[in-house]
């Protein structure tokens, strides 16, 4: 059975060519395109892909956060992030979000087929020097000594309203999210910083802005 695949890019000659190129293949089926973040929270879901294949930056949000939103309603969808830049940043933060890749859009065609065929299949596309760029920026941040710098934009915010003694709902209906979606940053944030407990998040939020850390009941 075809993989079905959902293409995410503002640019519409770009979605065009990823379009025909990857339903050349028979093992491939393109099910929904979207040119924005907006769009795609509403598209995505209503078919329900295997692979997402996401355009990091889009003109009102980024591909990244929009991975990690997906896939929080998606629990099996597979991310793939294309980009025209590279950018170890972005790289780091897509792998941290759940992408399964991260490639150029000045990749091959032949490779690109490959690359979504590869996500599909739930393979990932880490190549050797990606990985060493993603080693090499957690050991930096360790060595640094600020952990809180490892963590993305979304989650010093969540990081903080756990400060604030905000639960979960709480903080998805400040941030417009959706509360599984806040659970998610919250696992991953807690991960990053070595912390088992909510507890412990907001200690070191309020360390952070020099406030006494709230009280959390049950």
């Amino acid at each position: 059975m075809a993989a079905r695949v959902f293409l995410v890019d503002d640019h519409e000659v770009v979605r065009v060519g990823i379009r025909e190129l990857l339903s050349a293949q028979e093992d491939l089926e393109v099910v929904g395109e979207a040119s924005s973040v907006t769009e795609a929270l509403t598209r995505v879901p209503a078919v329900n892909p295997d692979v997402a294949v996401l355009d990091v930056r889009l003109p009102d949000g980024n591909g990244i956060e929009l991975c990690r939103e997906l896939m929080s309603r998606l629990p099996d969808l597979k991310c793939l992030m294309l980009t025209s830049f590279t950018d170890d940043e972005a790289l780091f933060d897509a792998i941290m979000a759940g992408a399964s890749g991260f490639v150029l859009k000045r990749i091959v065609g032949s490779d690109l087929t490959n690359a979504v065929k590869t996500v599909a299949a739930g393979g990932s596309l880490l190549d050797a020097r990606s990985t060493a760029a993603l080693l090499n920026r957690i050991r930096r941040e360790r060595e640094q000594g600020d952990p809180v710098r490892m963590l993305t934009e979304q989650e010093r915010t969540v990081l903080d309203l756990i400060g604030q003694g905000l639960t979960n709902r709480q903080i998805a209906d400040q941030m417009f999210l959706a509360e599984k979606t806040v659970k998610n940053y919250v696992s991953h944030l807690l991960a990053k910083l070595g912390l088992e407990r909510r507890t412990q998040a907001a200690v070191l939020a309020s360390k952070l802005s020099n406030k006494p850390a709230p009280r959390e009941d049950g």
